[in-house]
Parts: structure tokens; C-alpha cells; sequence
């Protein structure tokens, strides 16, 4: 029962970008825990830290983003960064640098994360064998960098359409 738990959490952590969600969640707590401290400890008090409570609440709803809707991990990713960022300014230096340090790296590592699309090979020894690959495409008859009615191709990296 334990085993079978474990290889769940694993399945489910490794299909979505959860180290990139979990530094935003501990950002956003830094940044937002951080103007409930004592006035000792604060650089700032009063209207100005609201910023900074809205902005930790936002951090770590783009992190809980990350976990449970990964289709979304770049926007959630850029906005990360970009809110750690401008907490660095606007909120205490950004959690005293480390709610801005770990904001941007859980950003990063969301906007860097993609899915695992290959598929599993084969364990040596193993009787499976694998699949044939399919034959090449013969070339096309049009040249190339335009479509078969003449007008020049879309070659988009990203893949939109036009």
C-alpha cells in the first residue's frame, strides 16, 4: 500500500513542473510573510505592505497553477519571474533577496519544464523488441519553402498557424 502511494506521488510530481511550483509557493510565503513580521524586522510598514502581501498571494497561486494545470507552466513561469522581480523593489527588497532569489528560479524552472514525450524503451534482456520505424517520406515534388498551390510556407518554429 505505502509502494503503491509512493509510485502515485512520483507519477503525479513528475507529470507537471513541481520543483518550479514549490520555490514560487516558498517565494510567495517569503514575500508575504514578511510584512506581518514585527516592525524590527520590517524595512517598511503601513499602505506599503500591501503590495507585498497581494504579490506573495499571487506567487503562490501561480505556483499552485504550475501543480495542477501544467498546460499553463509558461505563463505561470513568466509571471513568477516577473513578480519576483518587482518585489525586489516594491516589497522589503524581495523577501530580503530570498523571496525575489527563489521566485525567479521557481519561474525559471517552470517556464523551462516539458513534459517527458518519449516513450520507454525497452529494459536490456528484456523479450520485447522494438518497434520498426516507419519507412522516410519520399521528397516533394514542390520546391522547397512553398506549399503545393505556390505561395511560400509558414515556417513558424513555435508552430502557429498563420
Amino acid at each position: 500500500m505505502l509502494l503503491s502511494l509512493w509510485r502515485r506521488w512520483r507519477r503525479w510530481r513528475r507529470g507537471r513542473p513541481f520543483w518550479g511550483g514549490f520555490f514560487a509557493i516558498l517565494a510567495g510565503a517569503e514575500i508575504c510573510a514578511l510584512p506581518l513580521a514585527p516592525l524590527k524586522v520590517m524595512l517598511q510598514q503601513g499602505i506599503a505592505g500591501i503590495p507585498s502581501v497581494l504579490m506573495g498571494i499571487v506567487m503562490i497561486v501561480l505556483g499552485l497553477t504550475a501543480w495542477f494545470s501544467p498546460a499553463q507552466r509558461s505563463l505561470a513561469g513568466v509571471l513568477t519571474t516577473l513578480i519576483a522581480t518587482a518585489a525586489l523593489i516594491m516589497s522589503n527588497l524581495g523577501g530580503f533577496l530570498i523571496g525575489t532569489l527563489l521566485g525567479i528560479l521557481g519561474g525559471g524552472l517552470m517556464f523551462a519544464w516539458q513534459p517527458n514525450a518519449t516513450a520507454r524503451r525497452p529494459s536490456p534482456g528484456s523479450s520485447e523488441s522494438p518497434t520498426p520505424s516507419e519507412p522516410p517520406e519520399p521528397p516533394s515534388p514542390t520546391p522547397t519553402g512553398t506549399t503545393p498551390t505556390g505561395t511560400p510556407a509558414h515556417t513558424d518554429p513555435q508552430g502557429a498557424q498563420p
